[in-house]
C-alpha cells in the first residue's frame, strides 16, 4: 500500500501547499496572474473573454492588466488561471508552430465543444470544463 512522502524540517512537517490555504492563495497569485497575463495576449483574448476565463468581471480584469490589482486570487480563480496555464503548456508541448495560440479559438468539433471554441465552451462550462479540456490536451500529448 502507497503511503504519502511528508518532507520533514528541523521543527515541523511542511504541508503541500492547495488553492484553500489563504496563505498560498496569496504566494501564488502575482505569479499566476503574471502567466495569466501573457496567456491571455496570446490567445488574443478580449478582455470579456479573459475576465470571463478568470472568474472575475471586466473591470476587475481591467485593473489586473494594469497592475493595479494586488489583492490574492480566489480559490476558484486561482484553480481557473491553473487550469488555463496548464492548458497553455500543454499546447505548446503538443503544437511546435503558432497552432498552440491559435487553437483556443478555433471553433472545435470534439465532444467538449460541441462547434465552439474551446475559450467559449471553457466560459459557458466554467472550471469544469476548463479542467477537462486541459486533461484533453494532455491526454492528446501523451501527457496522461
Amino acid at each position: 500500500m502507497a503511503s504519502l512522502i511528508q518532507v520533514q524540517t528541523a521543527d515541523a512537517p511542511v504541508e503541500p501547499q492547495n488553492f484553500a490555504r489563504a496563505e498560498d492563495r496569496a504566494r501564488l497569485s502575482a505569479p499566476a496572474l503574471r502567466a495569466f497575463r501573457a496567456l491571455a495576449g496570446q490567445w488574443a483574448l478580449n478582455n470579456a473573454e479573459a475576465a470571463a476565463l478568470l472568474g472575475v468581471s471586466e473591470s476587475t480584469w481591467d485593473r489586473i492588466k494594469r497592475g493595479a490589482w494586488d489583492q490574492p486570487l480566489s480559490q476558484d480563480q486561482l484553480t481557473r488561471a491553473s487550469a488555463a496555464i496548464g492548458l497553455y503548456k500543454g499546447l505548446h508541448l503538443l503544437f511546435v508552430d503558432g497552432t498552440a495560440d491559435r487553437w483556443p479559438k478555433l471553433a472545435n468539433l470534439g465532444p467538449i465543444f460541441r462547434r465552439k471554441t474551446p475559450v467559449e465552451a471553457m466560459i459557458e462550462g466554467g472550471i469544469p470544463v476548463m479542467l477537462e479540456t486541459r486533461l484533453l490536451v494532455d491526454a492528446v500529448r501523451g501527457g496522461l
